[in-house]
């Protein structure tokens, strides 16, 4: 009140006489000075009084005093009382008595304090755990204990920077391009492919090991790591373009990251990278505790496929359908052509093995029901069943055939899959996560135009009398499936592909009997037709959204997204239904733009060219915008990577 009173009176006189400004001034900064030591000492004073072990009014602040921890108390969000720890440790020897916590420490927040794990704080050059208990806001005390643990903390960041990650990296092409060189072109090659990967490793304190004629290992730092997955694995650019004048080389690469132990870290990479080459190759593929992360896979797959293993893999099933009583088969919901043919195909395969056969198929969600209906003319409706009713008949004798997916979310019937005790898989999508893993045998070839294609070549490793043989109809149940997938040949075909389908017309196929089978009826045309008028352009790809189709008439979806293909401009189409239970997402692509990764976003997926999604318990505008993000967040990747190539 004094110095207010002096400060009131030197201000009056300065105004009285001007003359006197400079006494003013002088008598305002001694009067300054004063003030802030007397608050200084007042503060000092007060703190010595409320915290000193000396001064200690009770037993319980006498024990706090004595306390190593640095421990403060508040009221009203004000420090109150703490210890001379506190002050010393965490202030720094600066008395804060009855000054806001929040201008005190800033990033103390007492509501995280009173978890169980506390709230971490760094402050002052030094790292604490701070727990807390009492009332947070009034008049209540609020009472912190600051834990500094600096230097384990720094010794914890220091180990999980240094976790080893273990990496498996394979040439995808070695016995397609470097096989196929002269040997001074193959050594430069793989030269250049050794410098590389030399220069990518030697950038880190890992080191590279060469184990085969095409495979390599490296363990690096996980500080290491985060820097490669940042940099979304530069390397697989780098090498893409070592090859580019002789043909294109690509790697493969599974990381096993923050494993527990070496050995867990090698199996996991074991599985990124079988993960990585089901994928089509050419991408990296990363797994952790939380599964799997996928980089790259921008390139079209170079087939790379082996006649040995397909006769293998007919000379196994041969044996399993022997040691089985029944066969049942079948592929995914709403199966297509190429699912449909592809069991057809091993239907005949089971009877070659004179084991009773059938194929489970929901006819009412099917979209081949022209094939179905070709059969049931023939006289062979019988071949197919309802999942219900294969739910009754199948035992433990029973060999479940998978063809057309891995996924199990997608089969036509899940509870068929878990009642099964052997399953075989015969799949050429690209491997995704959440495949089926305890299958006898997993014969999957994402190099494959279509699992119909992948049967046709195990029909012709088994011995056929001219009484029992594929038939005609069964041929161009095979065919459609190929010609399904490859758009009539025109997309996704290999050599194999092609000797697929001369065996299958040698066989007896007919193609304009084939063609019919894509024959749709005049109402299922009118909703096409109405589906491709409706699509709107939206970043280059058609995108088409509807409540209209009938269920039954769900074949129309990717018929569409086919169509839509042809419109200038248009690198993708997107195709989505809301049939009522469920929203079916057909994609489809020229190459350009990568359905699958799109698709994978959805819970679905598929190939490069061609994909899908079905989307449970969604309404159709989730699904809407659920897709629209999809396919922004795959164009904006697609956009840093050109950024980063120039």
């Amino acid at each position: 009140m004094l110095s207010a009173a002096c400060i009131a009176l030197c201000v009056a006189l300065a105004l009285v006489k001007p003359t006197y400004l400079v006494f003013v001034v002088g008598v305002l900064l001694v009067v300054g000075i004063v003030v802030g030591l007397n608050i200084r000492w007042f503060r000092h004073r007060l703190a010595r009084l409320l915290h000193g072990a000396s001064d200690a009014s009770s037993a319980a602040q006498g024990s706090f005093a004595a306390m190593s921890v640095p421990v403060v108390i508040l009221t009203g969000g004000s420090v109150a009382w703490y210890n001379d720890a506190f002050r010393d440790d965490v202030m720094g020897g600066r008395d804060v008595c009855l000054l806001p916590m929040s201008k005190v420490v800033p990033a103390f927040m007492p509501a995280l304090a009173k978890e169980k794990t506390g709230q971490n704080i760094e402050f002052g050059g030094q790292r604490y755990s701070v727990y807390g208990s009492g009332v947070e806001a009034g008049d209540g005390l609020f009472v912190a204990y600051f834990v500094n643990n600096t230097t384990l903390k720094r010794q914890a960041g220091e180990y999980l920077a240094t976790r080893p990650a273990v990496m498996l990296i394979a040439v995808d092409t070695y016995d397609e391009i470097l096989k196929e060189m002269k040997e001074s072109d193959r050594a430069r090659v793989a030269g250049e492919i050794d410098l590389a990967l030399e220069q990518f490793i030697g950038a880190t304190t890992g080191f590279l090991r060469r184990i085969s004629a095409s495979r390599y290992i490296a363990v690096v730092e996980e500080r290491h790591m985060q820097e490669i997955v940042k940099n979304r694995f530069s390397i697989l650019d780098k090498v893409r373009e070592i090859g580019e004048e002789a043909g294109t080389v690509t790697l493969s690469i599974g990381v096993g990251r923050l494993a527990a132990t070496l050995r867990e870290g090698e199996a996991m990479a074991v599985q990124a990278l079988d993960m990585a080459l089901g994928r089509g190759g050419d991408q990296a593929a990363v797994k952790s505790a939380e599964g799997f992360e996928f980089y790259g896979g921008v390139s079209r797959s170079v087939e790379k496929r082996s006649k040995v293993k397909s006769r293998i893999i007919a000379s196994a099933i041969k044996d399993l359908m022997a040691q089985s009583e029944s066969v049942l088969i079948m592929g995914h919901r709403a199966s297509d052509l190429d699912a449909l043919g592809s069991a057809v195909g091993m239907l005949r395969f089971a009877k070659l093995c004179s084991k009773p056969a059938a194929v489970v198929v929901n006819e009412r969600q099917s979209l081949g029901a022209n094939l179905i209906e070709e059969f049931r003319r023939a006289g062979c409706g019988d071949d197919f069943i309802e999942p219900d009713e294969a739910e009754k008949c199948i035992d433990k004798n029973t060999l479940l055939v998978i063809v057309d997916t891995h996924l199990k979310a997608i089969l036509e019937s899940p509870e068929l899959y878990r009642a099964a005790k052997t399953v075989v898989v015969i799949d050429h999508h690209r491997k995704c996560v959440g495949h089926i893993d305890d299958s006898v045998v997993f014969y999957h070839e994402p190099y494959a135009s279509s699992a119909s294609e992948l049967v046709s070549e195990l029909l012709q490793y088994i011995d056929m009398t001219k009484e029992n043989r594929l038939t005609p109809l069964e041929a161009q149940a095979l065919l459609a499936g190929i010609m399904l997938d490859t758009r009539n040949f025109s997309l996704h075909t290999g050599v194999r592909t092609f000797e697929a389908a001369a065996y299958l017309r040698r066989m007896g196929a007919q193609t304009q009997a084939v063609k019919k089978l894509f024959n749709s009826s005049f109402e299922s045309y009118a909703y096409k037709a109405q589906l491709v008028t409706d699509a709107e352009i939206y970043m280059g790809c058609a995108v088409v959204f509807s409540d209209s189709v009938p269920a039954e008439l769900s074949v129309v979806v990717p018929q569409a997204a086919n169509d839509l293909l042809t419109i200038n401009g248009v690198e993708a189409s997107f195709v989505a239904v809301d049939n009522g239970a469920q929203v079916s997402v057909s994609a489809r692509s020229m190459g350009d733009v990568n359905v699958q990764v799109i698709m994978e976003k959805l819970g679905g997926g598929g190939h490069l060219t061609m994909a899908g999604a079905q989307l449970r318990n969604t309404s159709l505008e989730e699904a809407k915008r659920r897709l629209l993000d999809a396919i922004s967040e795959y164009r904006e990747s697609q956009r840093t990577e050109k950024q980063k190539n120039s």
